[in-house]
């Protein structure tokens, strides 16, 4: 989005705030742009879904938001700092993980947000598939270039997936559980997937990209496929039709306050409340290595994102075995968990 876009918006949310009209002069002067190019950039919100009222010798005002996707009504009243002042919107992408890895590529800045509509080609760890319904979810990814390690990487895996379940504890009062690694479910069934990748040299972050894929507003009859028997909704769970742009204005506050918290606090915090909201937590789990299987105690995280389980009072990490976390879950692969890369990733 364009500077002079951005400030338009922010002087009309301004605006919004105080129930009162901005003259086109008063943009004109503000904007250093012609009465004319108000009008365009008023036309252009309007065909974004804005409800634009001129009123003669008043101005203008906004009184209807959209329901669609678009780089205006994201970028309408969104409060972060830096993350979501650039926003990259596609009506139709094959992943916005590939988009965002091109941005990158091409010097896109810290803070840049992928958003796509539809997605033709989703994809989630060892390329799996991801359904990305037209219109009916979230399919986003998030452009870092973080000052960390490389090795400290999958900690912003485990950083966005407290940042959407306190999301959805808060907005939506269901009961969002993380399941080690990256997935959030509700009812023990998936609602979010989050895909990590890393473009690093030995020593240095060139850029993170994190993905996320939300189903927001599925019916059963959008998730009636066998690969998504274990997919649930926003919409399936609470019976309400969810704003997707005020879940993504809500994931990007979120995020950038517990991300500013990590960098000056270190993982401590996120680790905390990971833990509050992980899938069967301090539960028996069976964990399966070398064919040897043992039920275990799931007792948290360790800084490195490693499972931490106990069995008769010895805590020890895993990172390679295959877990069964209850009789109605797959299988997951823990070794499939390590630093992300561009081509081995967490979904």
């Amino acid at each position: 989005m364009s500077s002079t876009r951005h400030r338009l918006i922010q002087l009309l949310v301004d605006t919004a705030e105080k129930d009162a009209y901005i003259s086109g002069q008063q943009l004109s002067d503000q904007l250093g742009i012609s009465r004319t190019a108000v009008w365009k950039h008023m036309k252009d919100l309007e065909h974004d879904g804005f409800g634009v009222k001129a009123v003669p010798n008043k101005g203008y005002r906004i009184e209807q938001f959209p329901n669609t996707l678009s780089v205006n009504a994201i970028q309408w009243g969104l409060t972060t700092k830096w993350l979501g002042q650039s926003i990259i919107h596609k009506q139709t992408t094959t992943s916005t993980q590939f988009t965002a890895h091109e941005a990158a590529q091409s010097d896109a800045k810290h803070g840049t947000v992928v958003v796509a509509n539809e997605q033709t080609a989703g994809r989630g760890r060892l390329n799996r598939k991801w359904q990305s319904t037209k219109d009916k979810g979230i399919w986003m990814s998030i452009i870092l270039r973080p000052k960390i390690l490389p090795h400290l990487a999958p900690q912003l895996t485990l950083l966005t997936a407290c940042a959407i379940a306190k999301v959805l504890r808060t907005d939506t009062s269901v009961d969002a559980q993380i399941k080690w690694p990256n997935d959030i479910l509700i009812n023990g069934k998936k609602v979010v997937g989050i895909l990590t990748e890393m473009q690093a040299e030995q020593d240095q972050i060139q850029y993170v990209i994190v993905g996320i894929g939300i189903n927001v507003n599925h019916t059963d009859e959008d998730l009636n496929d066998p690969l998504t028997e274990r997919a649930t909704s926003l919409y399936q769970e609470t019976g309400l039709t969810w704003s997707l742009v005020q879940i993504i204005h809500r994931i990007l506050d979120v995020f950038e306050d517990m991300y500013e918290i990590y960098l000056k606090q270190g993982f401590k915090p996120i680790k905390i409340l990971w833990e509050q909201h992980a899938y069967r937590m301090n539960q028996l789990i069976r964990v399966t290595t070398h064919h040897h299987s043992e039920d275990v105690q799931f007792c948290g995280i360790a800084d490195d994102g490693a499972l931490l389980i106990e069995q008769a009072g010895d805590v020890r990490k895993i990172y390679s075995a295959e877990i069964d976390w209850d009789e109605k879950q797959d299988v997951a692969a823990a070794h499939e968990y390590g630093p992300p890369t561009v081509n081995e990733a967490s979904d």
